[in-house]
């Protein structure tokens, strides 16, 4: 049965992106939010060592149905351009061969509570004396200090502290979570970040830093238009679906077949859409010249509005509004996003080949001087690169390495 990715073009390995080419990341991380951040310095460049339990690695790995051939589907979204090590670093020995890979390295990403970090001596003050230069990356839920800095957090822990699910949905409904992991996100790209910033200003001083990233910091940061408004006003925000409480015309349309989205954020485009739909007279009333006027007039306008967007099928609208450059758009299901011509003429989703298997990927989206083919390898079996590390950054010998697999050290 054929499957979405076999529609894909395939993406041959380059040497892709080489922004960071020569930075060199001990990624510790697990579950979305510290491999998405380590993601992104890969696909920029930097040489990124996935070091994972024995015999489990990521606990994404075990994220699913679905599986593509064995491996979780979630843990591929999120791993490409890493090579994979297992090590068990509780473990005296296992704890060694950590100490003599950060030798090399210059950033260390790790997502673990303060007390864990303390437990293994991979905290920045027990680590600080011995690599002056390491860059040392926290991400938790909820930072390293504070009364909940040992408590465990994920996504949903995180949205909903921070206020975007009281937010989120329609007015009488509950509360609703974001429909892809918003906080890890957020948090991952901030670890890509601050990870570059660090390394910018170590090009002066020589010296590293101690970077503490939380999911909630992250995701309250992304809610700051709605946090100031509120602050500088006292005037409380509810769920409001797709209607911005700001904007007076900033939500979802029925149309004769499919809903669009419409957003009427400037009063020229407000007389643009008049213009569009054949009533000039109506957008260039005095009582809505300015956004204030038209939220105090928000009901009448919805309602003239919905009445005339009924009258026609999607296509049409979305014809005309391009042409009068009227923002708006369809609201399209994840199986019509991948089939986006305009995104896939920029490469953002493709196939790259495993030994085994195709495997689906979405791109990085940016681009340099033109160029955004970031992928230079597929996501990494479990331990598939153990002993070439091994080999080749601690000189470790191929007796030393069986000993090692035969304890369970690697």
């Amino acid at each position: 049965m054929m499957i979405p990715v076999d529609t894909l073009p395939i993406l041959e390995k380059s040497c892709g992106l080489e922004l960071l080419k020569g930075v060199r990341v001990l990624d510790l991380s697990t579950s979305v939010a510290g491999p998405y951040g380590t993601q992104l310095l890969a696909d920029l460049g930097a040489e990124v060592t996935k070091v994972e339990r024995v015999g489990v690695g990521d606990d994404t790995r075990a994220w699913g149905p679905p599986f593509l051939d064995g491996e979780s589907l979630w843990y591929l979204s999120m791993n490409r351009n890493k090579e994979s090590v297992t090590l068990d670093i509780g473990q005296p020995e296992g704890k060694s061969i950590l100490a003599d890979l950060l030798k090399s390295a210059d950033v260390l990403v790790l997502n673990m509570v303060h007390d864990v970090q303390l437990k293994l001596g991979l905290d920045a003050e027990t680590l600080r004396p011995r690599y002056p230069s390491l860059i040392h990356v926290s991400l938790t839920g909820f930072g390293l200090k504070g009364p909940r800095a040992n408590l465990p957090c994920y996504d949903l822990i995180a949205e909903g502290y921070s206020g975007v699910m009281d937010l989120t949905g329609e007015k009488e409904s509950g509360p609703q979570k974001v429909g892809t992991p918003a906080a890890d996100l957020l948090a991952g790209q901030d670890v890509a970040l601050a990870t570059v910033a660090a390394l910018f200003q170590r090009q002066k001083t020589g010296i590293g830093k101690t970077i503490d990233i939380s999911m909630l910091g992250s995701m309250v940061r992304f809610m700051s238009p709605r946090i100031v408004p509120y602050l500088g006003s006292g005037e409380q925000i509810s769920r409001s679906g797709g209607r911005d409480s700001v904007i007076a015309i900033y939500q979802v349309f029925d149309t004769a077949d499919s809903p669009i989205t419409l957003g009427l954020g400037n009063d020229a485009i407000w007389r643009r859409f008049w213009s569009a739909v054949g009533q000039p007279e109506y957008g260039a009333c005095s009582t809505f010249e300015n956004n204030a006027g038209r939220r105090n007039q928000r009901e009448p306008i919805v309602t003239r509005i919905s009445e005339l967007l009924i009258t026609r099928p999607r296509a049409e609208w979305l014809a005309i509004f391009n042409e009068y450059r009227i923002p708006s758009g369809p609201i399209n299901r994840i199986d019509e996003v991948v089939r986006d011509h305009q995104l896939l003429s920029e490469g953002m989703f493709y196939a790259v080949g495993h030994p085994e298997n195709r495997v689906p990927q979405v791109g990085l989206g940016i681009h340099f001087d033109g160029k955004s083919a970031a992928h230079r390898r597929a996501p990494p079996r479990l331990g598939e690169d153990t002993d070439r590390v091994l080999r080749e950054r601690i000189g470790m010998s191929d007796a030393c390495i069986a000993g090692l697999k035969e304890r369970e050290i690697i």
